[in-house]
């Protein structure tokens, strides 16, 4: 049954009636659920689009289309208010089709109650009463910064008492311990006024909204005011109160002198997820950085995760900034703010520090997700070795090999086995060349290749998904050879990794492709021929030792090869056997043999 069929003429006949203007649209399914929130900058367009057969790249896409019964669509004034609008539906049905933002924090906010005398403190509970709401703040240790500070400079009251004038006037309250230790003016028995009060939060509003410059500005002219007047002892405390904004502001991250009010956002993402880090600056310094995580459903772009961050972040943090420094580039046009992908300069080095915050952040989340799905992290790195490599399939079982010689003598090779991009050391195989003379690698490969696939047929194994040769073209060819003769071309990939620049090399193809150094594809490349290298250069010693040791004591008339590795095994070695009196040996072989030893020996001192 196609795609198409699944459709009725009704529901084709309202996609094709859909206005060219910019909303949103609803897929619901049979039951009349929806299944499917998007926005559009045409709506006919758009939604047209998941009805056109040349779009099902994605398994998912197609599936989400083959459940559409019913479209429902609204339309706003331009794309921003379609993507508000989108992420409002999102919330609120959870779509299964639609991207799932994972943060489950609950931001702080610093409050400035509506009352009289208004208190000021922290809050993760945000009630519409028609309070101030500053924030919210993506890291607790800053809120409480800017909130320790606010409260060092101007002094408010913690109480809950309700201070009308009538009240004041009446004598209800009391000063507390917090009058006597200096931390309140006692506003609850009159002794400061209500005008008084209300400058201290005017400052503290500026000072929360991030406006430093302005408030140290102000406080230097009060403290002027304050030095002609003679009053020494208030131009004294605003001076200690200069000290600590100017304290504050110099341990802000200042990025540029030049750069004022700006958003930044970076956008990294894999098959299964997107990153996203937004920050604020304002006056040069960044105030505010979150970076978020999404679950990805469909062939979402980048750049329709980016707004779609952007928008939400914007909205939690209440940014009004005019210019958005992003990434990648960005196509959207919103009638408040204005797009920048900058090459170089200030701005730049904004947006390199966003990216590193965001992949800081991505590698926590993914060894957070690895410890709980082990198999997470495999999957991830055979899906990108799979596209870097241009797979047929997923490679879940690779084997690598390498040759090792001393100048032409003693020639072996060995091939280690990786499963779910991890090391399966039972299957690891050395060899020993048998019909090469001499330092021939290609030849070598040749017949290792040979052998082990060979024996893998006639024992009806498993194959491999893909083979990794230790060398460039010459020792890659020379393994095709043997996969000709076998008949596995085309049925096992196989490529070859030189040394020097890390080149790939695929049969036939005369140049190399190369893998970002940092892609976790090349680093698992990387460790399967160093583990080979590794293992052969083992197995080589071994059996360059062996020979060289019991070699020479088997030269001696009388000494078998019994009585030769019972003499390595007790005394470890043929230096320590050459240095030993005739009394000594003669504890493990016979006297004869001792003497032999030892005449042996001297003669050739």
């Amino acid at each position: 049954m196609s795609d198409e069929s699944y459709h009725s003429d009704e529901l084709k006949e309202k996609v094709s009636n859909l206005p060219h203007k910019p909303g949103v649209y609803q897929y619901f399914d049979k039951d009349g659920k929806i299944i499917y929130v998007g926005k559009a900058k045409d709506l006919r367009k758009r939604v047209s689009s998941y009805f056109n057969r040349d779009r099902y790249e994605s398994g998912k896409t197609r599936l989400l289309v083959k459940k559409i019964r019913h479209v429902e669509h609204i339309i706003v004034a331009n794309e921003f208010e379609a993507l508000l609008l989108e992420n409002s539906m999102i919330k609120e049905h959870q779509p299964k089709y639609n991207i799932q933002l994972r943060d489950d924090k609950t931001y702080p906010w610093i409050c400035i109650k509506k009352e009289r005398f208004p208190r000021v403190f922290p809050t993760r509970n945000v009630v519409r009463d028609g309070s101030e709401y500053f924030g919210p703040y993506a890291s607790v240790k800053r809120m409480k910064a800017v909130l320790g500070l606010a409260t060092k400079l101007h002094k408010v009251r913690t109480c809950n008492y309700a201070l009308s004038e009538e009240n004041i006037q009446k004598g209800k309250f009391k000063v507390c311990l917090e009058f006597h230790i200096g931390n309140c003016l006692g506003p609850c028995e009159g002794r400061q006024t209500e005008e008084s009060y209300n400058a201290s939060i005017d400052e503290i509003r500026k000072l929360v909204k991030g406006d430093v410059d302005e408030v140290i500005k102000a406080t230097k002219e009060r403290m002027q005011v304050a030095a002609e007047a003679l009053d020494f002892e208030l131009a004294a405390q605003l001076k200690a109160n200069n000290d600590l904004l100017q304290d504050y502001q110099s341990k802000s991250v200042v990025v540029s002198p030049v750069i004022r009010d700006v958003d930044v956002a970076s956008v990294v993402a894999d098959d299964a997820f997107a990153y996203v880090n937004f920050m604020r600056v304002v006056n040069g310094a960044i105030i505010q950085s979150h970076s978020l995580e999404f679950k990805k459903k469909l062939d979402e772009d980048k750049e329709d995760l980016l707004l779609t961050a952007v928008a939400e972040m914007r909205s939690v943090f209440q940014s009004s900034a005019k210019e958005i420094l992003v990434n990648i580039d960005v196509s959207a046009e919103w009638e408040h703010a204005e797009f920048h992908h900058p090459q170089r300069g200030d701005k730049k080095a904004l947006i390199d520090f966003s990216l590193k915050n965001l992949r800081f952040f991505m590698l926590d989340r993914q060894k957070a997700q690895d410890k709980i799905d082990p198999n997470r992290h495999a999957n991830r790195v055979l899906k990108t070795l799979k596209e870097d490599l241009r797979l047929s399939a997923l490679p879940v079982h690779i084997e690598c090999f390498d040759n090792s010689n001393f100048h032409g003598s003693f020639p072996v090779a060995a091939c280690v086995v990786f499963k779910d991009a991890k090391p399966s050391k039972q299957d690891y195989r050395h060899f020993n060349i048998k019909t090469v003379e001499g330092p021939d690698d290609f030849a070598s490969m040749e017949e290792v290749i040979y052998r082990r696939y060979k024996r893998l047929i006639d024992e009806n194994q498993s194959l491999p998904q893909l083979i990794v040769v230790d060398g460039g073209k010459g020792q890659l060819s020379s393994a095709v050879k043997s996969l000709d003769k076998l008949e596995l071309r085309g049925k096992v990939a196989v490529i070859g990794i030189a040394k020097k620049l890390e080149e790939i090399f695929f049969p036939e193809d005369p140049i190399p492709i190369y893998i970002d150094k940092r892609s976790e594809s090349l680093k698992i490349i990387q460790r399967m021929r160093n583990e080979a290298h590794r293992f052969g250069i083992t197995h080589h010693r071994n059996k360059r030792s062996k020979n060289a040791f019991q070699s020479e004591l088997l030269e001696i008339n009388g000494i078998g090869e019994k009585t030769a590795k019972e003499l390595l095994r007790v005394f470890y070695s043929l230096e320590r056997i050459k240095q030993l009196s005739q009394e000594e040996l003669a504890t493990v072989s016979t006297v004869a043999q001792a003497k032999a030893i030892v005449d042996y020996f001297r003669s050739r001192t």
